[in-house]
């Protein structure tokens, strides 16, 4: 077990922790015609609870999946059977495509011990280890909630950096959305990017579901002529992929990185946005 991963083999022996949570944080586009509920009630790692990436948000926005306040994540976590002194180990169904936003949330709220499972699904799977289906409840938690402001970039500060350059601004989405040579999934959206932003789509990440290694990772920031040891705004479409971006950032040795939570779905259609 590394700061940021569990193995297959180390989840099988710690299955029946006491201290131990597992979340299936699996979220798929909406255009994707499929149902991650519907497939955690299918099959899900034993014991596993949905950690619902839509609904444990912000109801006041109508943009997607923003973070809540810290006391409604509380509340909503805390129902879950979820508390901040438990190990959380959180997975999806892809292999480490989600996952890294769930960890990023609990990341945001304080929890000081949330890892991923190296893998995902599909390595447990294709390892032949247990799988469970139906819905798992678990006695409610208190869930205490120590915000860290410094991983969270809203619209105002992403202006701002993208103005004055004081923070690199990276934007995970494919490159042919950067460069808006084709539209954004998402209707009523301009194309383009934030101006002074880099482009590093989330797919060259990882490796068959898999995060790359520090050092290769550290390569491709540098590839990009990223610096590691100054602030890092991430960003995508909608705060998923760019949390993703994170955990590489952070893998890879970068102290001061904030996803910026309302991405390319705010940027794209705010009025005051300059768009390059």
């Amino acid at each position: 077990m590394d700061k940021h991963f569990v193995s297959t083999d180390w989840l099988a022996d710690h299955l029946a922790d006491p201290g131990l949570v597992i979340l299936d944080g699996s979220w798929h586009m909406p255009g994707a015609a499929r149902d991650p509920r519907a497939e955690y009630l299918a099959g899900h790692l034993p014991g596993a609870v949905f950690f619902d990436i839509d609904a444990i948000a912000d109801p006041t926005t109508d943009l997607p999946h923003m973070l809540p306040a810290p006391a409604q994540f509380s509340g909503m976590v805390g129902e879950l059977g979820i508390a901040d002194t438990m190990t959380i180990v959180v997975y999806d169904q892809l292999g480490l495509a989600t996952a890294p936003r769930v960890w990023w949330t609990f990341k945001a709220m304080g929890a000081p011990n949330v890892l991923m499972l190296a893998g995902g699904s599909p390595k447990w799977r294709a390892e032949g280890r247990p799988m469970e289906s139906g819905a798992v409840t678990r006695p409610p938690q208190h869930f205490e909630v120590r915000f860290d402001p410094n991983r969270v970039a809203d619209f105002g500060t992403v202006a701002a950096r993208s103005r004055d350059r004081q923070a690199q601004i990276i934007d995970a989405r494919p490159a042919p959305r950067f460069h808006a040579e084709v539209p954004e999934p998402r209707p009523g959206l301009r194309g383009g990017h934030i101006p002074g932003s880099i482009n590093l789509p989330v797919g060259l990440l990882t490796e068959a579901g898999a995060m790359r290694s520090p050092a290769e990772l550290q390569a491709l920031f540098a590839e990009r002529r990223i610096d590691l040891g100054k602030p890092i705004i991430t960003t995508c479409g909608s705060g998923i992929t760019a949390s993703a971006l994170a955990l590489a950032l952070e893998v890879a040795g970068a102290t001061d990185v904030a996803v910026y939570d309302g991405s390319w779905t705010e940027w794209g259609a705010h009025p005051d946005a300059d768009i390059a």
